[in-house]
């Protein structure tokens, strides 16, 4: 049987279709699988379609997925002066939804992703239903601050593009950091990151993120307001060091119908650190009806799910 390889990943090719869509006059790659209600995944700034390689499976016994590989990543075109701000991709994935044909779906993204998924809800509230976010970068986090202010300097872009061609055993350890036990990394999990990133363009492509993150959080901050009534389940790791948790408090007191999940002894990569049971958790909220009927969720929202003991609560 042909199987597609991308880092720990062996996915069989009848799981999935490898597509293409016009975007913004580019191509952009996408992986679909599965059938019933639509559901968009939203990989990380330097993640791509295949950083939910450990999910599509699952999600595709219940959902209709899309695996999209944001402009400028993963296998979609690089675009020269393509507009890297937030709000602009999330234009661009209205866009996408149009080109596939897509009037509504639920929507999941994870760390920049997130905040992409925050704006295009918040600014196409009609075409999203439930919003799942995996620590989403949002403005109530500072804890990334300073490696994005380094990367903003002289020497910081004259690093980045030195980045993928760096020895694998100093990129492991970044991807390490990622993780809350480095020992789970899967050999062969940082291939995809780095395929991706060794692309000419890339680099150029995620320095032109980093120039807008401060004003583009700013962006996600007038937004979140929006979503005080949108059903939205916060997964996190309680050993992420990307994104605070912390800033979990604060989406919650402005999105009243939002559930927060805490995995303990994860990272900031669930879907890779212990896919089986962040697959489950997604799952069964989507499943669920009652983030639907309920106006307000009461504060027993907050849940401290070990990884260990996700599996043993049957969820």
């Amino acid at each position: 049987m042909a199987v597609a390889a991308t880092g720990a990943c062996l996915v069989e090719r009848e799981q999935f279709q490898s597509e293409w869509a016009e975007v913004d006059g580019a191509r952009m790659h996408y992986l679909k699988a599965g059938s019933g209600p639509a559901l968009i995944l939203i990989h990380g700034i330097i993640g791509s379609a295949h950083s939910w390689c450990g999910s599509i499976a699952a999600f595709a016994t219940t959902a209709t997925v899309y695996a999209v590989d944001l402009l400028g990543l993963g296998e979609s075109d690089r675009v020269k002066g393509l507009d890297a701000s937030m709000m602009a991709t999330a234009d661009r994935l209205a866009e996408f939804m149009d080109a596939v044909h897509l009037d509504r779906a639920d929507i999941l993204g994870t760390s920049h992703g997130g905040a992409i998924a925050m704006l295009l809800a918040a600014h196409y509230p009609d075409r999203v239903g439930k919003l799942i976010l995996v620590a989403p970068a949002n403005p109530f986090s500072q804890e990334s601050d300073a490696i994005v202010r380094f990367y903003r300097t002289a020497l910081g872009k004259w690093f980045v593009p030195h980045i993928p061609f760096l020895p694998e055993q100093l990129q492991a350890v970044a991807l390490g950091r990622m993780y809350g036990d480095p020992n789970r990394v899967v050999p062969g999990t940082l291939n995809h990151y780095v395929a991706s990133i060794q692309v000419p363009g890339t680099a150029e492509h995620v320095m032109n993120i980093l120039a807008n993150w401060f004003e583009d959080m700013s962006t996600v901050a007038a937004a979140i307001p929006l979503l005080a009534e949108k059903p939205m389940l916060l997964l996190w790791g309680d050993k992420d060091r990307a994104v605070s948790m912390k800033s979990a408090d604060k989406l919650l007191s402005l999105c009243h119908r939002a559930r927060l999940r805490v995995m303990k002894g994860i990272g900031h990569l669930p879907y890779e650190e212990a896919p089986e049971e962040f697959n489950r958790q997604v799952k069964k909220w989507l499943g669920s009806r009652s983030s639907e009927r309920d106006p307000m969720i009461p504060q027993s929202r907050l849940q401290l799910l070990p990884a260990a003991a996700l599996q043993a609560e049957g969820s």
